[in-house]
Formats: C-alpha cells, sequence, structure tokens
C-alpha cells in the first residue's frame, strides 16, 4: 500500500501535493509545520499513517467541480485610452472558454459566477481540476487557481498615537483637512445605524464617487448618507462539506451580522461619538483616523470566512467606483500561502496600485513564530499590531486574602464578599479522561457534578484549544468562573461575556495552585474588569501579531510598521446573544477587539489623514511617509518591546509605531513605481509574457534577474535575505525624493549593530533648485557580523526632518 503512496509522490511536484493536502485536511490547528524547504516526501510523511481510501480520496475529488478564478491580467486602456475589451464581449469570450472544456451534458456550468473588467481581466467559474488544468493552457490566461476561504483577521487608540507623537495637529491642518477621501472596506458589512457613521455636518457625495447602495432584505438605499456613501455585496459560493455546490448571497445585504466590518470601518474613519464605552469599560470620545473621510463597504465575508474570488470582486469593485484607499483586515492562512500571480488579494492589489489606489492590509494573527506574516506583496503596506496605553484587568481574590491581578473583559456579578470552591481540572475530570485533557479543559473532558457551582482552574499547554472553548466548556458544566493560566495570551484581554472570567501568567498561576494543593478547602472570586489607564510599556508588539520574515521572499521587510491591534474600542453590530449582554443593559454599539484586524484601519485612517493633506501624493509616497517617520520607542523612552519583553525587531514591528502626524513633513519620500514592481515580478521569477499581460505593457525584464535583486527595488526599508561572510560586500541603490523645502542638505547617519560596517555614498544628499530626486548607495560587509539577521538603520537630517530607512541583512 504505501509503496504506491511512495512511487507516486515522486510524480508530483510540490505545489500538487501541497494543494492535495490542503484540500483533503483542515491544517489550521495541525501540530505539523508544512515548510517551502520541504521535499515532497517530506511533506507526505506525516499522512501515510492515514487510511489509504483517504489518501486515494483525493484522486476522485479532482473532478468535483469547484470555484475557480481565471485571471487573464490587466484590463487597462491602450495608448490610444480606448477600453481594450468591452464587457459585452469579453463576458461572450469567457463563455466561449468554458463551453470548450465544459462537457454538453452538464450545461449549466457554462456560467460565471464573477466578472472582472475593470482594473483586471478575468472572470471565476465552476471547475474541475481537469478543466482548469487545459484552461490554463489558453494564450490569455495568466494563472487559474481555486477559490480559498481567508480568514477575517476606538476611544484611546488615536490619541495614544497623537499624545506618542509630542504634539497636536496645527490649526493649518485641521482647516485643511479634505473630507473627499474614499475609503473602501472590503469585509463583513456594515452596520449603518452606528452612530460612528452619522453624516451630519459632512458636505455632499464627491462627483466623482461612482458607486451604488445596494439594497437587500434589511438595507435600505436610504441607509446609505453623506458619510456611508455606498454599500455593496455579492453572490458567493456557499461551501458545504469541502465542496462548492451552489451560489447564495451573504446574508442578501450589505449589513454586517459579524460585527467586524463595522469595528474596522468606525476604526478607519469613524465620526466622534461621545461617551462612547462598552458597557461602561472604555469610556471617552470614539472617533476614526479621519472622522471626515467617506467609507463605502464591500460586504465580501461572512461568519465563515472570505471567498477570495469574491474579494477579488470588490477590490475591482472598489477601484471602478472612485476609492482612493482599500482596507482589507482578511488573509490566507500562514501555512500554505500562494505566489503572487496566484493570490487573490495580491492580484488585485498590484491593479489598484496601477490605478492610484492605496492598498493596505493586516499581516495575520499566527504569531509569534517567524515566516508567519501573509499579504506581504511589495505593492500591499502590510500592518502589524501592538497595544495601547490601557489595560483591562480582573483580578482574583483566594480563601487566603491574597490578590492576583488578572486580564480579561468580563462583567461578572461575582463580588469580593463572597467565595466559591477552588479546583484545578485535573481534580475534576471525567472518567477515562487523561490529565493532560482535563488540566487544558478539553471538550468533554471535565465531570460536570465535580465541576458545578466552583471556579476551575485550566491550563493552556495546549493552543488547540482556544480560550474561548475552554471557557465554553467550564460554563456548559456549570462552574462558576474559569482562571485561564496562559503566559502568553494574558497581554490580549479575551471577552467572557458575564461569566466570570480572567487569566494570568505562569508565575500567579503556579502560586495560585500551590494554594489549592495547601488547604483543604480552597475558595475564591473571580471580581469584574476595570480599565487601567496610563499603561506600561506602550506600544509593544502583540503576541498573536504574526512575525516576519516573508516566506515568499526575504528580500522585502515584512511587516511594514505596526499599529495598535489590541483591546480596541469601536462601533460593532450589536449582540443580543445569551451571556453577552449585562443584566438590565440594553446591546451595546461598541465593543472591544483586538487583532491585526483592527490594527489594519488604524494605517488607513493614518494614510486617508495624509491623503487628505496631500492630495497630490502617490501610494508608495504615504507608505513611505509613514515608515521612514514611524516611532521606535514606547512611552517608557526606550526601545520597542515584544510579548515576551525582550526588545523588538524590525521582523516584528516593521519599521516602528504609526506616527500619522509626523508623517504629514517626512521631508523626504522613497517612491515605488509600477516599473519598480514589474522588475521585482522579474526578480522573483515570473516569465516576461505574464509580466506585459499583468501591466499591459511591451514591459522587457532585465538580462540578469535573479531574486538577490529585489533588494535594490526602491522601497522605504532595506532587506537582504543572503549576505555570505566571504563576500566582499553587497550594495544597494536607493532614490530619495524631497517634498521639503527647496535648496536643503540631507546628511546620513548609521545605526548598525557589531560587527555589520555599512557604508553611506554619498554621505551628503543636496537638493538644490531643481534638483528634486537624489540617488545613494548603501554597501554592507559582514566579516565580523554574527550569523543570522542583524538590524539597524539609516537616518537622514536637515536639520528638522529625520528620515529613517530600517535594513535587515541575513549574515551566512
Amino acid at each position: 500500500m504505501y509503496g504506491f503512496i511512495y512511487k507516486k509522490t515522486f510524480q508530483l511536484n510540490k505545489p500538487t501535493i501541497i494543494g492535495l493536502i490542503a484540500n483533503q485536511f483542515t491544517l489550521k490547528h495541525s501540530p505539523h509545520y508544512y515548510s517551502a524547504s520541504m521535499t515532497p516526501l517530506q511533506l507526505l510523511l506525516p499522512f501515510l499513517s492515514l487510511p489509504f481510501f483517504l489518501l486515494c480520496g483525493a484522486t476522485t475529488s479532482n473532478q468535483i467541480p469547484k470555484h475557480h478564478v481565471i485571471y487573464m491580467g490587466s484590463s487597462l486602456s491602450n495608448g490610444n485610452g480606448r477600453v481594450l475589451e468591452a464587457e459585452d464581449a469579453a463576458e461572450s469570450a469567457y463563455l466561449q472558454m468554458l463551453s470548450s472544456i465544459i462537457p454538453s451534458h452538464e450545461i449549466e456550468r457554462i456560467s460565471i459566477i464573477h466578472k472582472y473588467n475593470h482594473a483586471f481581466r478575468g472572470f471565476s467559474a465552476m471547475l474541475t481540476e481537469t478543466e482548469a488544468s487545459i484552461l490554463s493552457g489558453h494564450d490569455d490566461v495568466v494563472s487559474i487557481f481555486p477559490d480559498s476561504i481567508l480568514e477575517l483577521h476606538t476611544t484611546r487608540s488615536w490619541d495614544f498615537l497623537e499624545a506618542e507623537s509630542g504634539r497636536l495637529p496645527s490649526n493649518k491642518y485641521q482647516r485643511g483637512l479634505s473630507s473627499d477621501v474614499i475609503i473602501g472596506m472590503i469585509d463583513t458589512g456594515i452596520w449603518p445605524e452606528s452612530s460612528s457613521f452619522n453624516d451630519e455636518g459632512i458636505g455632499a457625495v464627491p462627483s466623482r464617487w461612482k458607486g451604488v447602495c445596494m439594497e437587500g432584505s434589511d438595507f435600505r438605499k436610504s441607509n446609505c448618507n453623506r458619510k456611508l456613501i455606498g454599500a455593496r455585496y455579492y453572490n458567493v459560493p456557499w461551501t458545504r462539506d469541502g465542496n462548492q455546490s451552489s451560489l447564495a448571497r451573504t446574508k442578501g445585504s450589505p449589513r454586517d451580522s459579524v460585527g467586524h466590518g463595522t469595528h474596522t470601518a468606525s476604526i478607519a474613519a469613524g465620526v466622534q461619538v461621545l461617551n462612547a464605552s462598552y458597557y461602561g469599560l472604555a469610556q471617552g470620545t470614539a472617533k476614526g483616523g479621519l472622522p471626515s473621510a467617506r467609507i463605502a463597504c464591500y460586504k465580501a465575508c461572512s461568519d465563515v470566512g472570505c471567498s477570495g474570488a469574491t474579494i477579488l470582486k470588490a477590490i475591482d469593485d472598489a477601484i471602478r467606483d472612485g476609492v482612493d484607499i482599500i482596507s482589507i483586515s482578511i488573509g490566507m492562512s500562514s501555512l500554505f500561502q500562494s505566489d503572487y500571480i496566484n493570490d487573490p488579494i495580491a492580484i488585485g492589489a498590484f491593479h489598484a496600485e496601477q490605478m492610484g489606489v492605496m492598498v493596505i492590509c493586516s499581516g495575520g494573527n499566527d504569531g509569534p513564530d517567524p515566516y508567519t506574516i501573509v499579504n506581504t506583496a511589495p505593492w500591499i503596506f502590510t500592518v502589524a499590531a501592538s497595544n495601547i496605553d490601557r489595560d483591562f484587568q480582573s483580578n482574583i481574590v483566594l480563601g487566603n486574602g491574597r490578590n492576583f491581578t488578572g486580564s480579561a473583559i468580563n462583567f461578572s456579578y461575582l463580588t469580593r464578599s463572597r467565595k466559591y470552591p477552588l479546583v484545578f481540572g485535573k481534580d475534576v475530570a471525567g472518567y477515562y479522561t487523561p490529565v493532560s485533557e482535563a488540566r487544558n479543559c478539553y471538550p468533554g473532558s471535565l465531570d460536570p457534578k465535580k465541576v458545578v457551582g466552583k471556579i476551575v482552574v485550566c491550563v493552556d499547554d495546549d493552543p488547540a484549544v482556544s480560550r474561548k472553548i475552554k471557557k465554553l466548556v467550564v460554563e456548559d458544566a456549570k462552574a462558576k468562573g474559569l482562571i485561564l493560566i496562559d503566559e502568553a495570551e494574558k497581554s490580549v484581554p479575551f471577552d467572557s461575556g458575564i461569566f466570570p472570567y480572567t487569566e494570568v501568567g505562569n508565575i500567579a498561576g503556579f502560586q495560585i495552585l500551590q494554594y489549592i494543593n495547601s488547604t483543604k478547602n480552597p475558595t475564591a472570586t473571580i471580581l469584574p474588569t476595570v480599565d487601567v489607564p496610563r499603561y506600561r510599556p506602550a506600544p509593544a508588539v502583540a503576541y498573536f501579531s504574526s512575525r516576519g520574515p516573508a516566506e515568499l521572499t526575504e528580500n522585502i521587510l515584512k511587516p511594514d510598521i505596526m499599529a495598535p491591534g489590541v483591546a480596541i474600542l469601536a462601533a460593532i453590530a450589536p449582540e443580543n446573544e445569551t451571556g453577552t449582554v449585562p443584566n438590565g443593559k440594553k446591546p451595546s454599539t461598541f465593543s472591544i477587539k483586538s487583532g491585526t484586524s483592527m490594527a489594519c484601519p488604524h494605517v488607513t485612517g493614518a494614510a486617508a489623514f495624509i491623503k487628505s493633506v496631500h492630495r497630490r501624493w502617490t501610494s508608495s509616497m504615504i507608505k513611505s511617509a509613514l515608515m521612514t517617520t514611524a516611532t521606535v520607542f514606547n512611552n517608557m523612552k526606550k526601545p520597542l518591546t515584544n510579548s515576551s519583553n525582550t526588545f523588538a525587531n524590525p521582523h516584528e514591528v516593521g519599521v516602528g509605531e504609526i506616527n500619522p502626524l509626523k508623517a504629514l513633513s517626512p521631508g523626504l519620500v522613497f517612491e515605488t513605481t509600477t516599473e519598480n514592481y514589474l522588475q521585482f515580478l522579474c526578480y522573483y521569477g515570473y516569465p516576461e509574457k505574464n509580466i506585459r499581460s499583468m501591466s499591459n505593457t511591451k514591459f522587457i525584464c532585465p538580462k540578469i534577474s535573479t531574486d538577490e535583486l529585489i533588494s535594490n527595488v526602491n522601497y522605504p526599508s532595506i532587506s537582504i535575505s543572503k549576505l555570505n561572510r566571504h563576500q566582499t560586500s553587497k550594495t544597494i541603490q536607493r532614490t530619495a525624493t524631497n517634498v521639503a523645502a527647496l535648496n536643503s542638505t540631507y546628511i546620513a547617519k548609521v545605526h548598525a549593530p557589531v560587527g555589520l560596517i555599512v557604508k553611506v555614498l554619498p554621505e551628503k544628499l543636496v537638493f538644490a533648485e531643481g534638483v528634486r530626486r537624489v540617488s545613494f548607495q548603501v554597501s554592507f560587509y559582514c566579516k565580523e557580523a554574527p550569523r543570522g539577521y542583524n538590524f539597524g538603520s539609516i537616518t537622514w537630517f536637515d536639520g528638522r526632518h529625520s528620515v529613517r530607512t530600517v535594513f535587515s541583512v541575513n549574515v551566512e
């Protein structure tokens, strides 16, 4: 049996094997790690112990029609301004392509689910793997890939960012802010009645807006206004048992039934709302990054995830509608990342950049392991998450009078005056339950008779069982509360609703377990949450925030930047589920959530803020301004740290925490052009034919195109994936554009680790009258540098502006 599988392995390439595994098994919580460096045999080894029929099942499933994206490159107009293909003619051509490969007795499948006609060409349809393979040979097709389900990755946060900048916006900037910046939010929809989307005092809808406000069963055109100027939703393939078999609308309207889209939209551009809070927590004035900006929502997601094909359609629509910035708090799994021309977000973002639309994405929540960052294309602004200077604490009081500070968001009805029996999970295990499962509060591991009426202590040895599941397990067993010992996640408060819950680190957890073992009748209580202001240190990298370097190429530094993403208060679709609303309260219109999903719209709001002042700046200029002015110190005036309280590095924070006010006047910017991105695609190894299709040009790749040359793309940071000790040096070039006063001179200052020699030529950049751009070279020498990644920076200073370029160099 295994001999057959072993033999067949060598007939498959690695992407095919990865696709086979991904299609057959759920790998989100798999104990196995899959690396791009693994051989095909290594990829299959963990599965050789599986039943033969499961492995062979992949063969028959190849003929089951599944939703595929057929990407055909750019649809930009030609030199005469004429659109290359009219929409009707394009649809006819697409149907003809399908009819040439789909059997006549399955004529119902000769239909198009999504058409992509504005910024790029293509469509999506139901195809078998065989049909997709045949169609991939078509001259007009750049790539074909199965539709994947992508994951959904404030009162104080904006005030914190302003406070950390050390100054407030001047009256000149306040008066000059434009209300015509349009932000496209691709997410789970929007709750239009939220006070964060009130249009009072906002002017008429910009005349350039071409979007629509789609109606649905619970959404009317009147739900849009001068603030929420557009709303769309989509037909999406409904996935059941892994097979996409029918079309359904995402709840039949743009209305948000999940809450994620409402939350992210209000962070980016919500208007000021006084006395906002989450049942009294985090009370203050809620606002977005640019309260005057317009919002257009594109509902491409539901509570089960997001169709990649639908996201691609939403991006195309957003560009057509006239948005300035697209915000996407969504991403692929870090385990199986697609390359750039098989990733729907990367494809859509590339063409958005071509059309002058900035795309900002969350970097993912798969940290703290390295190589987990997603959305890493250089034309995407990739965001990591940090905390702010506010914490949420729920204290524990033991029967012996000792107090422990826990982290949580709960509205517990327990009080200090009454204590309840306290037990460790392993001591209340069900019959025939392994101790390891009971101590982790696995589903079915606890004996309800031993748990009822008691506070249970659980540990988090196994990350496969989330905090939410542990809480549900204990709550279902009629316990009074849950104390979770989890050193890693205690810095990210979990919302348990009215159920008494709190989380402590290993030291406090050890002392609580000691207490349980020291007395016959241990007792405790869990107090309701209070918010703690002026928390330090902040900002710090969130535990969950995905880390670099990027899996696809290490010659572009990712993430790009960091922004608040822990315990962020913002608008929400009101929830009325049992256990979520405190007694006597109405469902809250605000909620506290964490994730790079929350960090992403902070950068979106910051970019919109800069765009409102500098209307003619390109996406790369705004990106550069935010990156070269980022903050690298916390509120203790010390270098940024991570969740382990060690100094953070650029693979965790990018270039640092956003500083929107400072970014208004960066001095210099590094413009990354479409030609730079095309060169990147050449260096990465894509055929020139595909690159020409993507750009609608006769672009010619450089004669020498290797991955190492990616470091020379004119990016605001520098990353070198391999610097050999035996090399004499490696030289990188950058071109700086002056956006400040004329006749200015910048002097370079290098901050490099011991053993890595960094030389900049010239050491002075002189911008005389008529000189707007100046190039310089950076050479790296590593004879005595330690092996592994070395980090540092180059700062250009003219007496007023500090322009900081971060570098990462991997010494071998």
